[in-house]
């Protein structure tokens, strides 16, 4: 925004104190004139018997010529005073204000990773300070991120389209190749990327928060995602077990039901083999509605969970599957549960799998619609 020239804060704050500096001095000038003023007679008075006129009490206007020029010099000596010092002391109190505006230009050209650290005691320009070094870290570590997303997705985006040209490429220079197995590849392959394309979308609405707000019950989510990947579930011989009271909680109906598959669905696809079981259960804490899901699998260290929220990180070998997913199913779990102002938490069970709480913010069974 263009604003016109205007006059700098330490110059504002010079002429602040030498106004009041040479104001005080004018009041306690003007206090000493009408003190002085209380014993001064209007007329000369002539001691009696004395012929020398030493006993002569000065009068009112020889007393102003001899005050007057004093008190002019000590008003221009304050007015003199009070810019240099003012100059000085705002220079001095405005120091850690210009430390804060050369790391916000650091940081405006690009380089985050730049922290204030203003030493010393706390007071409002520490402050001020250390909330901005917080937002430059929590900056630097979401654009980090982001890079780290982009990358990801462009290499995620890029293995379908790879393999689509490849099957083209031989379908061309191969005419006697069989048509119909090109044709099934290119669909599962087409189908993989329209997948992921939808996840991220998914995922980017969802760290907007552009969604409807409403009164939901997490169990009758639980009870709709286990229902539809029952099926998936008795495929790969896995059992799963729901309960749970009634937990409501305020959110957007078809993102936490896109959560709570996410969640079922890969307690599913990663467990065990053989005999594998996922419970999903529901309650509700004095502040929190709480969903939890468990698995049975293999062992996670807690290095490794801490990790699984993260874009395209999976706990085993990034092998495509079936059912493998796309990489996004906890990432956007974590979105969602953010966008509702929730907590997740990862813990690894230690037989084997993972327990994975999703807590938000609980609302009364009786809350009106």
């Amino acid at each position: 925004m263009d604003r016109a020239p205007g006059l700098s804060v330490r110059l504002k704050l010079t002429l602040t104190y030498a106004g009041f500096l040479s104001l005080a001095g004018v009041l306690l000038l003007a206090a000493v004139w009408v003190f002085l003023l209380r014993y001064v007679p209007e007329r000369a008075l002539i001691v009696p018997g004395d012929t020398t006129n030493h006993g002569v009490f000065p009068v009112r206007s020889n007393l102003l010529r001899v005050f007057g020029p004093r008190a002019a010099a000590v008003l221009a000596f304050l007015l003199v005073f009070g810019l240099a010092g003012g100059w000085i002391l705002a220079g001095r109190m405005l120091a850690p204000l210009t430390r804060i505006a050369d790391a916000t230009r650091m940081a405006t050209n690009g380089s985050l990773s730049h922290r204030i650290r203003l030493p010393g005691r706390n007071d409002e320009f520490r402050e001020l300070a250390d909330a901005f070094d917080t937002m430059l870290a929590r900056l630097e570590a979401h654009v980090a991120e982001q890079r780290r997303f982009a990358a990801n997705a462009s290499h995620e985006l890029r293995t379908p389209l790879a393999i689509s040209k490849t099957l083209l490429d031989v379908a061309r220079t191969d005419p006697n190749h069989d048509t119909g197995e090109v044709i099934d590849r290119l669909h599962a392959v087409n189908t993989r990327a329209i997948d992921l394309t939808e996840a991220l979308l998914l995922l980017s609405r969802a760290d907007q928060r552009s969604f409807t707000r409403e009164r939901v019950d997490l169990s009758l989510i639980a009870e709709e995602a286990t229902e539809t990947l029952l099926p998936l579930a008795e495929k790969r011989g896995v059992i799963i077990k729901t309960c749970g009271d009634i937990t409501p909680t305020i959110g957007s109906q078809a993102l936490l039901l896109q959560l709570t598959l996410n969640l079922v669905h890969n307690a599913i696809v990663h467990n065990l083999p053989e005999q594998g079981a996922v419970r999903v259960n529901t309650s509700v804490r004095p502040k929190t509605a709480v969903l939890t899901v468990e698995n049975t699998g293999e062992k996670l260290s807690p290095q490794l969970a801490s990790t699984l929220t993260e874009p395209f990180q999976r706990g085993t070998e990034r092998i495509h599957t079936d059912h493998a997913g796309v990489g996004l199913g906890l990432a956007i779990v974590k979105t969602i549960t953010h966008a509702h102002d929730g907590t997740l938490t990862l813990n690894p069970r230690p037989t084997g799998g993972i327990c994975i709480t999703v807590e938000l913010p609980a609302i009364s069974p009786h809350t009106e619609r």
